[in-house]
Parts: C-alpha cells; sequence; structure tokens
C-alpha cells in the first residue's frame, strides 16, 4: 500500500517548520544545520523512497521531490547536502534485489545512516579522479588522495568516493566518514548555499574494505542519475521561491508605514504592492509546477526505460525556466518596501544569493541547446557530466 501526502506530511511539516524557525539565526551566524540533519535522518527522511518491506517510507518519486520542495522552503541548504544521497538510496535500492553488497547498503541507509560524495578535484574535468588512488599494501587496500564540492559529506556518515584503481581504472570506494585517515573540511567559500559544507575531503592512507570497491557506473548505464541530480537542485530552487514570497508577504502585512504617494494606508492595502506580491507568489506556484511535472516524467522513466531520454529533456526544460523565474522573483521581493527590506536581520538577500548559486551547477545555455537540437534534429541528449564525452 502506498504512502499517502497525508501521511508524509503528518510526519515530516512539523521537522520542517523547526527547521524553518532556525534558517535566519543559522544563515547569519553560519552554523551548519547538522542538528537539523540529525533530526531528518532520525525521522526516516533519508529512506524515504526505500520500499516499506526494506524499512522505508515508499513514497513516489513525485511524493520525494513534493517534500525536497517544502525542505527548500525551510533551509534550501538541507536538499542540496542531501542530494548525493537521495540518488545513492535510489541506484542502490534498485540494484540491491540482485546484489548483496547493495543489499547491505539498503540496510544500512534504512537504519538511519546518510551517505556523502567524494568526486570531484579541483581543476579538470567533473568527476575527475586523477590524484585520488587506491593502492595495495601487503593484504590491505588503502585510499589516498583529496577531493573538493564534496557536498553533504561533513554531515555524512558514509561516503563514496571516485578513484583510480591500480589499472588505473575509475572505481568506486565506500568508506566511513570517521575512518582513521579521513578528514572533511567545511571550505566552501560561495556566497550561497553556506551550509552545504560542499567543501574538502581527504583521505589519507584509509583502509578500505574490498567488498566495498566496485567498478565506476556511467550515466550511459544510470540514465536517470543526471536529471535526478539536476530535479533536486531545482526542488530547492523552487523552495526559495516559496519562502521568498511567505517573507515578502509576511513583511508587507506587519509594516505599517507606506510611502507618501502611495496608494493606501498601509502597504498590504495598496494596489501595487499587492501586485508585487501577486508576481513572486505565483512565480512560487509556477516554479514548484515545473518541478512536479519534471519528477513525474522521471518517475516514468524508472519503469519504461525508452522515456529517459524524454525525461532529460523534461529536466533540461525545467532548468531552463526554473532559475531565472526564482531570480526575478527573489530580487523583485525588494519591491514591497523600503530601506527595511535590506536589514541585515531580515536576511532576504540569502533568497537571491542562495538561487544564484544553486543556477550555476547547471548553466542553462548548455541545457537550452541540447533541447534545440534535440527538437531541430531529433537529437538523443548525451548522458554525461564529464566535459567533452559524447557518450
Amino acid at each position: 500500500m502506498s504512502v499517502t501526502d497525508a501521511e508524509l506530511h503528518a510526519r515530516f511539516r512539523p521537522l520542517f517548520d523547526r527547521i524553518a524557525a532556525g534558517a535566519v539565526e543559522r544563515e547569519l551566524n553560519r552554523r551548519l544545520p547538522v542538528a537539523e540533519i540529525a533530526a531528518l535522518r532520525d525521522a526516516g527522511f533519508g529512506a524515504v523512497r526505500l520500499p516499506v518491506e526494506a524499512g522505508g517510507a515508499g513514497a513516489s518519486l513525485r511524493q520525494l521531490f513534493g517534500l525536497l520542495v517544502e525542505l527548500g522552503a525551510a533551509d534550501s541548504n538541507i536538499p542540496q547536502a542531501l542530494r548525493t544521497h537521495l540518488l545513492f538510496a535510489e541506484l542502490w535500492s534498485a540494484g540491491a534485489a540482485d546484489d548483496p553488497v547493495l543489499r547491505g547498503r539498503v540496510e544500512q541507509i534504512a537504519a538511519g545512516r546518510l551517505v556523502g560524495n567524494a568526486i570531484s578535484e579541483r581543476g579538470g574535468v567533473v568527476r575527475n579522479s586523477a590524484t585520488t588512488v587506491l593502492r595495495r599494501d601487503g593484504d590491505r587496500l588503502l585510499l589516498d588522495g583529496e577531493k573538493f564540492y564534496c557536498t553533504g559529506t561533513l554531515y555524512a556518515d558514509l561516503v563514496d568516493v571516485v578513484a583510480l584503481d591500480e589499472n588505473g581504472e575509475r572505481v568506486t570506494v565506500l568508506v566511513e566518514t570517521t575512518a582513521p585517515g579521513v578528514e572533511r573540511v567545511d571550505d566552501w567559500r560561495g556566497f550561497g548555499q553556506k551550509l552545504t559544507a560542499s567543501g574538502t575531503t581527504r583521505f589519507t592512507a584509509v583502509e578500505v574494505d574490498p567488498a566495498q570497491v566496485r567498478p565506476a557506473p556511467t550515466d550511459v548505464h544510470q540514465p536517470v542519475r543526471q536529471a535526478f541530480l539536476q530535479l533536486v537542485q531545482l526542488a530547492a530552487l523552487a523552495g526559495i521561491a516559496r519562502r521568498a514570497a511567505d517573507d515578502a508577504a509576511d513583511y508587507v502585512r506587519d509594516r505599517r508605514r507606506n510611502w507618501p504617494y502611495g496608494n493606501a494606508d498601509l502597504p498590504k492595502d495598496d494596489p501595487l504592492v499587492q501586485q508585487v506580491v501577486g508576481r513572486v507568489d505565483a512565480a512560487a506556484f509556477t516554479v514548484a509546477a515545473v518541478v512536479d511535472a519534471a519528477a513525474a516524467s522521471l518517475e516514468r522513466a524508472l519503469t519504461d526505460p525508452g522515456h529517459g531520454p524524454t525525461a532529460e529533456l523534461d529536466v533540461y526544460r525545467a532548468q531552463s525556466t526554473v532559475p531565472q523565474l526564482v531570480l526575478d522573483a527573489t530580487s523583485e521581493l525588494f519591491e514591497v518596501g523600503g530601506a527595511s527590506t535590506v536589514d541585515v536581520d531580515r536576511a532576504l538577500d540569502r533568497h537571491w544569493r542562495n538561487a544564484r548559486t544553486l543556477a550555476v551547477h547547471n548553466p542553462i545555455v548548455y541545457k537550452q541547446q541540447v533541447i534545440g537540437d534535440s527538437v531541430l534534429n531529433g537529437t538523443v541528449p548525451v548522458l554525461s557530466l564529464s566535459s567533452g564525452v559524447a557518450g
């Protein structure tokens, strides 16, 4: 029996509300949401997509992304921090029936453990593994190297690392984040999404379980990977738009001072202010609907592989529209008031900064070109995150 939206809301919305209540304080003091993510873990959010018989909630993909929009409205850092964990849960669960190692990993997720990533290195192509190597020392396998953009790993119990084995082949290695030789550093310097801890992870002679070494998968073998990761970012953007709209409305509703040339004594009764709030709110509605439509298309691809390229394009279409709508809305919200809107204590600027930071992860110009090529020439999108790779 499928879990209902009402059951998921009853389980997670009170927690989302508590997370939202501390979002501004965390932003102003750069306090990482360690306790908040731990609370989500304890509530089973990391296992929400696992089947009930595997210890999860059995949520659909559309339900997951609906929850991520709400979580993004509470704190946009957190969906991004959980992004790779949710993908690993998706992929490992899909292969668990025929693979005892993956089955063991799914059991760990069901038990509440979170997974981070250590994929990219500074410089070179995406998912570069040039300096991270797996070497043999007698009977032991040891991992050495350094990764950056390790989003979520600081909050995780396990980390999936891309490395080169002794034969120069790319492999993935799952290790405990508390293992001797693992160092996680919060040195992410972006002006937005400051609390994702998307920084450095170092590995110095970390002993590895040989059973947890696997060939690195490709997007060709797992065609939903890229679209899934991208859609998590879009869900976070949709959450930002919703919080920005609600913050704008709350600001106006409580405001008692209007411009001398305003159209009403109170800003909330001024038609021009109402129009601004209406536009921002409409943008939030629209981007959430776009994310839901893309999630529905992606969900179809899970059971209909032939729909995979279409689902990929649908996520690209969402990527081509959602970020600009959110950036416009998070800028326009300041039109509802005067200088008090830029008071640091309100932290309204975090919405634009976070949206701008999320948007640069998947440059729109490339997505639009792929869509156009497909529409005009029937070209199937390349399912790869590595630059210059054609398949």
